[in-house]
């Protein structure tokens, strides 16, 4: 398959109103941060693509990493660590050192929305580069979904129907996009609030990596 060209938004996208509002906003209160939308990680080359929701402001934001500097990242680099994903050690800083390995990471929205919440109109702005990624992959086999935001933001740029791929943690879901087949697995978020709680725990992510590494190898 022929590689096609992707490139991620840059500083000077201002397709989401409220969006560029509060970057303009955090550019005066964190003039050392990111502040702009944050690029993927890893290889176009890649068979696995994790999506996340959005960049957190104080997280990768800050440090323009995708996970990168807040509690998120923690359960996800350890395990893309554990499972052969990652070299280097994750110190939640950009200049770490960590590498992924057949994999790639991004967001669903690229960059920070206040309170943590993008709208759908945000999401579907974005859309437009997540289709663009995925068709720059001639090698993709899966999808990991980090949320339910995510997992409709995947099947909606590859003109799936939602009601046909229920959102549920470890579900593996196989789709069919012009023409390629490829897999969307999904799992909790690594929030704060959802391992605080339980909802997500480190075994059950644990799990979702044995359910890859069945798939892809790194």
């Amino acid at each position: 398959m022929s590689r096609k060209t992707f490139t991620c938004p840059d500083a000077s996208c201002r397709r989401c109103p409220r969006l560029s509002a509060f970057l303009d906003k955090n550019r005066r209160l964190y003039p050392d941060f990111h502040n702009a939308p944050v690029p993927s990680l890893g290889d176009l080359d890649a068979e696995l693509l994790i999506v996340g929701l959005a960049p957190g402001l104080k997280g990768a934001n800050r440090t323009g990493r995708p996970f990168t500097g807040d509690f998120a990242g923690d359960l996800l680099y350890g395990c893309l660590h554990d499972f052969g994903f990652s070299t280097g050690e994750y110190k939640a800083r950009p200049d770490d050192g960590v590498r992924l390995v057949n994999a790639r990471l991004t967001n669903a929205v690229r960059c920070v929305p206040p309170e943590n919440k993008p709208t759908g109109d945000e999401v579907r702005q974005c859309g437009e580069y997540l289709a663009d990624e995925i068709d720059a992959m001639p090698n993709l086999k899966v999808v990991l979904a980090l949320g339910g935001l995510a997992h409709n933001a995947v099947l909606s740029v590859l003109g799936q129907k939602k009601s046909a791929f229920k959102f549920a943690h470890n579900a593996l879901h196989e789709l069919d996009w012009n023409g390629r087949r490829v897999l969307l697995l999904d799992t909790y978020h690594t929030s704060r609030y959802n391992v605080n709680t339980g909802k997500l725990t480190p075994e059950m992510f644990v799990n979702v990596f044995k359910t890859l590494s069945g798939i892809v190898n790194p």
